[in-house]
């Protein structure tokens, strides 16, 4: 009986081992094929996007008084109300004015009898020609304090030279004014101006003709193109920053000034590069970086190198080239060799 067990015992030792590589390799090419989704490897060298905090500022300010003094007899706008232009802002007080534009017209039409009289007279010769030189400047005279009162009649009114929003310190029915104080400003926005704050290690990468995206909390999110890029040339000695403008198309007038704006700008590259979705990027156990590549419609790793992140992309500097095809969705359950479609 003893006998018996151990030659069962034996025949058993010497039976083939399965071990758990063949197992898994059996799995893997028995398992059904996984749905993948993935991206074609083209390199680009206009990947580098960041993004900057900036201010909407009027692409102009225009500053609006009377050429006389007087006191504010009326306000036609208030701070923040759209203007067009021609519209009537403010006047001042017309009393001296128009009293001034009274005289002077009767004063005109005394000059203007007095030489209709007389030059019956002249063209008779019976004036002396002295005398007729005198009525001629009196009627210059009147004609020039005539025209001198409508215009400042005229003054005692402001109108808006452009189309615009009405910005702070608008004065008040009441308040005297001085010649050229200013009794509002006109903020034109037909065109904004985003200013923005870049670092110095960063202001190279921009250009003029660099692209970029503008977009606004305050617009639920709505973006807009952005233009030509101004770069100011004296920079911020605490922050070491330069700040740039990026001009805007505000034909709606949707943006105001003072609104916070996040600003993409694509920044120049001096040669292309490989990028792939940060999420496509693993990690083994090794602590090596990999990505998973389909190749003749099985999954294979490739082990890579990375560099600078930029939004959701990241760059890879080794381990790809053009034409690789990367997973980037349903990677989670693959392994080596298994078939995706």
């Amino acid at each position: 009986m003893k006998k018996n067990v151990l030659l069962t015992l034996i025949a058993v030792a010497m039976m083939p081992l399965s071990t758990g590589c063949s197992n898994q390799e059996e799995k893997t090419k028995n398992a059904a094929p996984m749905s993948v989704r993935s991206e074609v490897v083209h390199p680009s060298s206009d990947i580098d996007t960041k993004s900057y905090i900036g201010i909407v500022e009027e692409e102009s300010a225009i500053s609006v008084g009377f050429t006389g003094s007087g006191t504010i007899s009326k306000v036609c706008v208030s701070e923040g109300e759209m203007v067009r232009k021609g519209q009537l802002i403010a006047e001042i007080d017309k009393t001296q004015a128009e009293n001034m534009l009274i005289a002077a017209k009767a004063q005109m039409e005394q000059a203007g009898d007095a030489y209709k009289r007389l030059k019956q007279l002249h063209d008779n010769n019976s004036l002396p020609e002295m005398e007729w030189v005198e009525v001629q400047s009196k009627v210059q005279q009147a004609e020039a304090s005539l025209e001198m009162a409508k215009k400042s009649l005229a003054d005692c009114s402001i109108y808006a030279p452009e189309n615009g929003i009405i910005g702070k310190g608008v004065m008040n029915v009441g308040e005297v004014v001085l010649p050229a104080l200013p009794v509002a400003k006109i903020l034109v926005i037909n065109h904004v101006k985003v200013r923005a704050s870049i670092p110095e290690k960063e202001i190279a990468g921009i250009t003029s003709a660099s692209s970029s995206k503008i977009t606004l909390d305050a617009l639920a999110g709505q973006t807009f193109e952005g233009g030509k890029i101004e770069k100011c040339i004296d920079a911020n000695n605490s922050t070491h920053t330069y700040d740039i403008k990026v001009n805007v198309k505000n034909s709606e007038r949707q943006l105001l000034p003072g609104m916070v704006a996040h600003v993409q700008i694509h920044h120049a590259t001096q040669h292309e590069v490989i990028t792939v979705p940060i999420t496509s990027v693993r990690k083994n156990a090794n602590g090596e970086y990999f990505v998973w590549t389909n190749k003749g419609g099985k999954a294979h790793r490739a082990t890579v190198t990375t560099g600078d992140a930029t939004g959701n992309r990241i760059v890879v500097l080794t381990g790809l080239q053009q034409g690789d095809v990367v997973i980037t969705e349903g990677y989670q359950k693959l392994s080596e060799g298994m078939e995706v479609i």
